[in-house]
């Protein structure tokens, strides 16, 4: 994900390619998740035997090395990818190639299994549960049930439903005998299917071989949580006055940071603000890939001009109402 804070048009445009590239509740999963195990009863609705799954998920992610080939479609668009995740000394190493479309690849090294991130703690269900409260299955609801078969593994499947309509659900196939995600859905209002990810091919060894003729390499990076972006801001502190009940930022963005990024363990948007040399007309600009919601619009604040701009895996709706409560700090 770039860590880019003024919106420039080539920043936008790179940063919604390895935001597309990595959609935050398939690839992520396969990269970040961290969930531990599971009662649930100060939660009547969270189904124990699905957060245990999920441990299991987050488990293979420090012992298991694997290599794949992975779709993801979106629509009539299908891409075809190339992952890849090795464990070596504490640390695991990850790499995503596009073998369709620009070619694209992502890669991040040398991330420490110890690093735990904010949307880490949200999915420690276990630890809100023992606490007597439900953390994130205040926001979705988890079951469990038999899977499918994917790329010749038998999954068993988590289905993840949203408590309001400011989020998606999804649909999670794992691997039986790892833990390891290998299909997800995501599912929006009327049960539409919004885009699937899924392997092709697994096969699980200790590395993979680079695709060729790679045009666009990109590098995640990877900032402390709690440590401020660097960059350029936007001149006065700013403020998001709402956002979805369970959301919290993913770091320590300075107030007039040109970029905020929040998380509720599943869902990530980022909100974009630059100021304007000059006033443009109103209106609203709105595109979606798949789960992913790329919302524009033009305000005036406080008589200034400014475009906002929200992307991630939110309803449209969702990227509105988080966009009409920005407003400059006093």
């Amino acid at each position: 994900m770039s860590n880019a804070v003024q919106m420039t048009g080539r920043s936008k445009r790179r940063w919604l390619l390895s935001f597309s590239l990595i959609p935050g509740a398939k690839i992520a999963a396969i990269f970040m998740f961290a969930v531990s195990g599971a009662g649930a009863a100060t939660c009547p609705d969270a189904d124990p035997q699905a957060l245990v799954w999920l441990e299991k998920m987050s488990d293979s992610l420090r012992r298991v090395n694997y290599h794949g080939v992975v779709t993801l479609q979106r629509g009539d668009d299908m891409q075809v990818m190339q992952v890849s995740h090795t464990v070596v000394d504490g640390s695991s190493y990850e790499r995503l190639t596009e073998l369709t479309g620009q070619g694209a690849r992502v890669v991040r090294t040398g991330h420490p299994l110890d690093c735990v991130h904010p949307g880490h703690k949200l999915l420690r269900a276990s630890t809100d549960l023992q606490a007597g409260r439900c953390g994130i299955a205040e926001q979705y609801r988890f079951s469990v049930g038999d899977g499918e078969r994917v790329a010749g593994r038998q999954a068993v499947r988590v289905r993840i439903e949203p408590r309001d309509m400011y989020r998606f659900g999804y649909v999670l196939e794992l691997d039986r005998e790892t833990g390891l995600l290998l299909k997800a859905e995501t599912v929006g209002r009327g049960d539409e299917r919004l885009e699937k990810f899924q392997f092709a091919d697994l096969s699980f060894t200790d590395s993979g071989q680079d695709a060729a003729d790679v045009n666009l390499v990109h590098e995640a990076m990877h900032p402390h949580p709690e440590e401020s972006q660097a960059g350029n801001g936007v001149g006065q502190s700013w403020r998001i006055g709402w956002v979805p009940k369970g959301f919290v930022t993913t770091d320590g963005a300075r107030d007039d940071a040109g970029r905020k990024t929040f998380t509720d363990g599943l869902a990530v948007f980022s909100v974009f603000l630059e100021e304007l040399a000059r006033e443009i007309r109103p209106g609203e600009g709105v595109v979606r890939n798949g789960s992913t919601t790329s919302y524009t619009r033009g305000l005036q604040l406080a008589t200034r001009p400014v475009l906002v701009t929200v992307i991630g895996e939110v309803p449209v709706n969702t990227a509105r109402m988080v966009a009409d409560s920005i407003a400059w700090v006093p």
